[in-house]
């Protein structure tokens, strides 16, 4: 979505309405030159959608995975189990129990079948660790970690 460089994150959430929770994740990105990819797609509404944009992910250069759901939340563990890439999952803040349900679906998933979990609304927090996993292997990702906590260090 940002810059002409193909996108190597992809983020995916399941409406339109966690779009503003969401922004800071793609503000983070967007800061330090990013490309991403956004897709709207519910694991229950449109699970035929989701399949087919998690399973071919890797194929389209997308490194790591963001997904941000509420409620029942399936939707990190859904693309998690269609993609052989790292899923970080953001729950959402819900009016029932205040994300709790949220979080509580994405912690909860199933041996061979990991998801990486963020703070409710941790939206931030996700760009940044899928920036320190691509880090592992990129010398350009990492010596932006590495700035930006010189930088928290130094304020």
């Amino acid at each position: 979505m940002t810059q002409n460089a193909a996108p190597v994150v992809g983020i995916i959430m399941g409406s339109t309405s966690d779009m503003p929770a969401m922004q800071p994740c793609m503000d983070q990105l967007e800061a330090w030159g990013i490309p991403y990819e956004l897709k709207v797609a519910s694991a229950h509404r449109k699970p035929d959608v989701v399949h087919e944009w998690a399973s071919n992910a890797h194929e389209r250069g997308i490194k790591v995975i963001i997904a941000a759901a509420g409620k029942a939340a399936h939707l990190g563990g859904v693309v998690a189990a269609f993609t052989p890439l790292p899923v970080i999952a953001v729950p959402m803040k819900t009016s029932d129990l205040g994300g709790l349900d949220s979080l509580l679906s994405m912690v909860q998933m199933p041996s061979g079948v990991p998801v990486a979990t963020v703070a409710i609304n941790g939206a931030k927090n996700a760009a940044i660790l899928a920036v320190q996993i691509m880090g592992a292997g990129d010398a350009d990702m990492l010596q932006k970690i590495i700035d930006m906590k010189r930088e928290m260090a130094e304020a």
